[in-house]
């Protein structure tokens, strides 16, 4: 990724409290080789990605189908996966997208935008939508609605 998505990403996230622990994951794309088809590429990070997730996680997948919340909602939202626990997890797609085995085992679909975005701009819209929740839920003045 640029520095400019390293720099976005980390900014926000080192404001989050220390009691919220983020841990991200990158996975290797698939190298695009002549003759190999998007749905190859898309299982093949699909079973990357499965690797890694954390075993019984809550899998929100963003996508620009998925539904549009308010940052309100979001931060409720948030709020209740709390008072469930366990791990949550954001599955952000590559240049290609998600294969749609992910997208139907995920607990929740959400688009930030109905736009398409690049990867990098999508992770540091969801750090700092991230830090926004968080500071409506501690009733901090980052938000101003």
């Amino acid at each position: 990724m640029p520095d400019w998505v390293r720099d976005g990403y980390f900014e926000y996230i080192k404001r989050l409290p220390r009691e919220i622990t983020i841990q991200l994951i990158e996975i290797k794309p698939e190298k695009r080789v002549s003759g190999k088809q998007i749905e190859q590429l898309l299982s093949v990070e699909c079973q990357r990605i499965r690797a890694v997730l954390p075993a019984g996680c809550h899998m929100v997948v963003l996508d620009e189908v998925g539904q549009q919340w308010t940052t309100i909602k979001f931060a409720d939202v948030i709020k209740q996966w709390t008072y469930d626990g366990g791990a949550v997890a954001f599955v952000i797609g590559g240049a290609d997208g998600l294969h749609h085995d992910i997208k139907q085992a995920a607990d929740e679909l959400i688009a930030l935008s109905k736009l398409t975005l690049p990867h990098g701009l999508v992770r540091v819209l969801l750090a700092e939508q991230l830090y926004r929740a968080i500071s409506i839920i501690k009733g901090h003045p980052y938000h101003r609605a």
